[in-house]
């Protein structure tokens, strides 16, 4: 087989990247490369790591962080939240967990070293190798805002991606990690509020914050809204494992959400935790749009 055959091959299973040790497998000396550097086939993504011409994917930078950190390096932190498909890309920085010393960051990559990873905690999703979804919540707990961890925590629950069984193997496996705090906070002590104790709480808050009050459980665009705030083009959804409990369902209502944002409606979605825990975080999300509509319209 044709040398770049071989490249091109391995290059599409690999999200269009291959390694200089790749590349000298399949027959390619250290002129070779250079010469496909210049005419553009190749592309330096990293030290020792190449894109294959037009081959890129959505998950191209993922999957070179990872080579150019060698076997054993696993996508990590918020990368991975956003491979597990926890939170929304981009992911400016990449992370990875490397077993091994002297690992150091460079090219857009931030390397953590570990001493120790459980077998258990290093999987593939889409051909890439990555933490676990739930050591991935413990690493994003580790170093992102309690609302983005909240939000990834919820979203893993609703994919079924953990279990209490799987966090509580977590917090055993590393119990002097910095994210087990804040993690067992978010997962193991939310508040089993129903629906409508969660929407009633919310209704307090907004009177209490002395912003416009909503339509509860109103009809917009085919649709019923928990709450709509119709000159604000505004509606907010609130969230929970009970509610979302099948992937059917969350689609379905990620489907709805951006139909409504098509309409020029802004949806937001709120957690139990947030209502109940966070209710600063809460008024802060809702208050800018309300009251700049509100003043605009009172002007």
């Amino acid at each position: 087989m044709p040398v770049d055959r071989v490249v091109l091959a391995v290059a599409g299973r690999q999200h269009g990247m291959v390694t200089a040790a790749q590349l000298a497998d399949a027959g390619l000396g250290r002129h070779a490369i250079a010469h496909r550097v210049r005419s553009g086939w190749l592309r330096r993504r990293h030290y020792g790591v190449y894109l294959v011409g037009p081959l890129e994917t959505p998950h191209s930078a993922a999957m070179a962080a990872v080579l150019a950190y060698g076997p054993g390096a696993l996508l990590s932190h918020y990368p991975a939240a956003v491979l597990w498909e926890l939170r929304p890309p981009p992911a400016h920085e990449m992370h990875v967990i490397v077993a091994a010393s002297g690992v150091k960051s460079r090219d857009g990559v931030r390397a953590h070293r570990t001493a120790h990873l459980d077998p258990a905690d290093a999987t593939r999703r889409h051909g890439i190798p990555v933490t676990s979804p739930a050591r991935t919540l413990l690493d994003v707990a580790a170093t992102e805002p309690a609302s983005v961890l909240d939000r990834a925590a919820n979203e893993a629950r609703v994919l079924r991606l953990v279990s209490d069984h799987s966090l509580t193997e977590q917090f055993a496996r590393y119990p002097n990690h910095r994210g087990v705090r804040a993690l067992r906070r978010t997962t193991l002590t939310e508040p089993k509020l129903t629906r409508s104790e969660a929407e009633h709480r919310l209704l307090e808050l907004i009177r209490a914050a002395q912003l416009p009050e909503p339509l509860t459980n109103a009809r917009v665009a085919g649709y019923e809204a928990d709450f709509l705030w119709p000159d604000h083009r505004l509606v907010v959804e609130v969230d929970g494992y009970a509610f979302h409990s099948t992937r059917r369902s969350f689609e379905r209502d990620r489907r709805r959400d951006a139909d409504l944002t098509s309409r020029g409606y802004r949806v937001i979605r709120l957690t139990w935790r947030q209502i109940t825990a966070e209710p600063e975080v809460v008024i802060a999300q809702l208050a800018p749009s309300l009251l700049a509509r509100s003043s605009t319209v009172s002007a």
